[in-house]
């Protein structure tokens, strides 16, 4: 019995050390999507996805991240949410001056994840304020996409990119509302014959995107499954055990949506052979 509890401390204390670990490390990876769409590419494109920062920050100003995200080369940078944290006495100033640097390197936009949507929504609820971190963002150079779409010509190839905001009651915990074709209709408009690529936060209505359109879906939110195993993470914010989509890139129909393991942690604050990530992911015209 002494020797179970002698391995068993160990074994704990080896946990203890990893997750604290990376809470303070990231990595980078990488991903390659192809689709029929980007044929007439004379060369590969090179986007950088962030989400998830919830207001971490890697080194003196977050020079380890922002030096990291310059030396890809980036072509776009594309931002998928809560990056800051909603919470009262959880400041987002370093996050702010973060992504500030960011248009600097290449164009910038930013899709809104639960976190800046309710303080946008539901400004009388907080004392931080979303039309100032907007503001001071936007100055920067930074483009916010709430329920909007840009387009990009790229070798002659139309590029549209689109930023979703869905309801936030899609968010609650225990259980997941449905959202219909009419709902992102509604909030986005209809898809056309571009290289649809969709910023939305919430990767659990995945199957729904694709069916919309979307070409290229990036997603965040789950922040891995907190905790890693095979195949997959182990429970998402709203409590739903296993999520289909924890983290990784995913084939669904002609579509691919990545979804990131995110850069930051709140509400549990542990990772577990779940490191945080930035995500690279380079794309061209080759079918699939």
């Amino acid at each position: 019995m002494k020797h179970m509890m002698i391995v068993l401390l160990i074994f704990l204390s080896a946990v203890i050390l990893e997750v604290i670990r990376e809470l303070h490390v990231f990595r980078v990876v990488r991903y390659q999507v192809r689709h029929v769409k980007l044929a007439g590419l004379k060369r590969s494109r090179k986007l950088i996805f962030l989400s998830d920062l919830h207001n971490c920050c890697y080194g003196r100003e977050n020079d380890k991240l922002f030096t990291a995200i310059e030396n890809e080369r980036p072509d776009l940078i594309l931002i998928g949410g809560d990056m800051l944290l909603r919470r009262d006495g959880w400041s987002y100033g370093q996050t702010v001056e973060f992504i500030c640097r960011l248009p600097k390197i290449c164009k910038v936009y930013y899709a809104n994840g639960n976190h800046e949507q309710k303080l946008k929504e539901w400004p009388e609820r907080y004392r931080q304020s979303y039309k100032e971190y907007r503001k001071r963002l936007v100055r920067a150079g930074v483009h916010f996409l709430e329920n909007e779409s840009d387009t990009a010509s790229w070798d002659g190839v139309q590029i549209r990119i689109t930023g979703l905001e869905i309801p936030l009651g899609n968010y609650e915990r225990f259980g997941r509302r449905k959202l219909g074709m009419d709902e992102l209709e509604r909030r986005i408009g209809k898809a056309g014959g571009a290289y649809e690529i969709l910023l939305a936060h919430h990767p659990g209505y995945a199957r729904d995107y694709q069916r919309w359109g979307a070409d290229l879906i990036l997603s965040g939110h789950y922040h891995g499954g907190v905790v890693g195993i095979p195949g997959g993470g182990v429970i998402a914010p709203d409590f739903r055990l296993f999520p289909e989509y924890s983290g990784g890139c995913y084939r669904i129909g002609d579509a691919a949506a990545v979804v990131s393991r995110g850069l930051g942690a709140h509400s549990i604050p542990i990772r577990f052979m779940n490191p945080a990530e930035a995500v690279v992911v380079e794309v061209s015209g080759d079918t699939f």
